[in-house]
């Protein structure tokens, strides 16, 4: 089953924000460890929430596209059973 650009695209950022993630928690890190190791550690896991919302809400987009690709399916078939029931 091949893929559209949209599931192309979505699949491409996905794997992009872990590697955001990973990177700029390091680098989150080692910039406010000069300002004490319980403030870095509180800023990294900080960045890192709000990156992982980030992800999630990337995450949704792709369901809601398959929710979409689904729900015509659904109306689509619904139609062919209608016709055939108004025809007879």
């Amino acid at each position: 089953m091949q893929k559209d650009i949209y599931d192309r695209i979505i699949s491409f950022l996905l794997g992009a924000s872990w590697g955001i993630i990973f990177f700029g928690a390091y680098l989150t890190f080692k910039t406010s460890i000069s300002f004490g190791t319980a403030y870095a550690v509180f800023f990294t896991i900080l960045f890192i929430i709000i990156s992982l919302f980030l992800i999630l809400m990337l995450d949704a987009f792709a369901v809601n596209k398959e929710r979409l690709e689904e729900a015509k399916k659904q109306t689509e078939l619904l139609e062919k059973i209608f016709q055939k029931e108004t025809q007879a």
